[in-house]
């Protein structure tokens, strides 16, 4: 990793003994060693090995540098089994700024109530699952995994205005931070909690049809609302030799022919439950929205959008030559539906009401 500020940045050890001080405007870079680190200066300076190492601004405002990006707080580098993790510690309402506008792109002032809706549910979000990743030295992952953040270069004047207006404040049910699942782009219509989520069967995240009072969905305006998706009959065996014999079990080693594809069971919401793939031998079932989505990847590769989607398969019953799937949506359905939200906050709703209408019978409170 390369490493640097527009402040001096101290470098210190986990037990707070300082190791160097990092000039203004150079960049260092740290590499592993061992079971441990090391940190390699200019001029050919080069550290002993070193088990973790701390870096901190200076003046105490400057954001850290790695990798050539900017981070508000301190930054721990850690010695893991692959290498080496770089982790962001800082207060909950930092964290927030480079997760909003990370989540959510540019957004106009008329868009304001859907960034704050998105502050509140990612702040609900990190304080119901700090320390989920404690065993690997941080609470959560900078990736979709968990939620987006990109550090200061993600933060807008925007996404900082809805973070500073909904200060402190999480959704809650019973007197606990909710799970506060969102995604993309519901189609039309959300998915109730358990139809993604194992023993996410909770009375606020319920499917519902996501519509404006003229019948158009609210999320219409996404990019991801339509969507299609084709393959080849040789892409589609190819997708499925690697897919599927690790997800459905059962599934054959070697497929060399697909004597047919189609949607078997549908849940609550309309999406694909169940999808069945006949190879020649046994029908294989694949059960779930995600696993569906994991198997039935796109040409690319790429995680199918949703599980909202029909199918054509041309040779059905012979020998599918072409597998055609006209899709709604991005994401798993549960929760928030972003761009649902961005269409509520430009049909004039406030940030509660679009709160109120994804997570129904939940309190929005201040926590501090």
């Amino acid at each position: 990793m390369t490493l640097g500020g527009s402040s001096a940045l101290v470098v210190s050890q986990p037990d707070g003994s300082e190791v160097v001080t990092i000039p203004k405007g150079q960049t260092w870079r740290t590499t592993a060693a061992g079971d441990g680190l090391t940190l390699l200066g200019t001029g050919g300076w080069m550290s002993r090995p070193l088990d973790a190492i701390t870096l901190s601004a200076e003046d105490g405002t400057a954001p850290v540098w790695v990798n050539g990006k900017p981070y508000r707080g301190a930054v721990e580098i850690l010695r893991d089994r692959d290498g080496l993790t770089a982790v962001n510690r800082l207060g909950m309402e930092d964290y927030l700024l480079g997760v909003v506008s990370a989540e959510m792109g540019r957004r106009s002032a008329s868009e304001q109530p859907a960034l704050r809706a998105q502050a509140v549910v990612s702040r609900t979000y990190a304080f119901r699952n700090l320390g989920r990743w404690r065993a690997k030295g941080f609470d959560l992952s900078a990736t979709v995994s968990d939620q987006a953040y990109g550090g200061v270069a993600a933060e807008t004047p925007e996404g900082r205005a809805a973070v500073a207006a909904t200060r402190g404040q999480v959704l809650t049910y019973k007197g606990g931070p909710i799970e506060a699942f969102y995604f993309s782009t519901c189609g039309g219509r959300t998915a109730e909690g358990y139809e993604v989520f194992r023993g996410a069967s909770r009375p606020y995240l319920r499917s519902a049809y996501d519509m404006a009072p003229n019948g158009v969905a609210y999320c219409s305006i996404s990019p991801r609302y339509r969507w299609r998706e084709e393959w080849t009959g040789e892409s589609l065996r190819s997708i499925l030799r690697r897919s599927l014999p690790g997800i459905a079990g059962g599934a054959p080693r070697r497929i060399d022919r697909i004597s047919d594809i189609r949607v078997t069971h549908r849940s609550r919401s309309g999406r694909v439950d169940q999808l069945a793939v006949s190879t020649g031998g046994p029908e294989v079932r694949v059960d779930g929205h995600t696993t569906i989505r994991q198997v039935l990847r796109t040409s690319a590769g790429d995680l199918l959008r949703s599980a909202s989607f029909t199918l054509v398969a041309v040779g059905a019953g012979r020998n599918v030559t072409h597998l055609v799937a006209d899709g709604m949506g991005a994401g798993h359905g549960v929760g928030l539906c972003q761009w649902g939200a961005v269409g509520r906050a430009r049909a004039g709703q406030g940030y509660e009401q679009i709160l109120a209408a994804y997570y129904p019978g939940t309190k929005l409170l201040r926590r501090y």
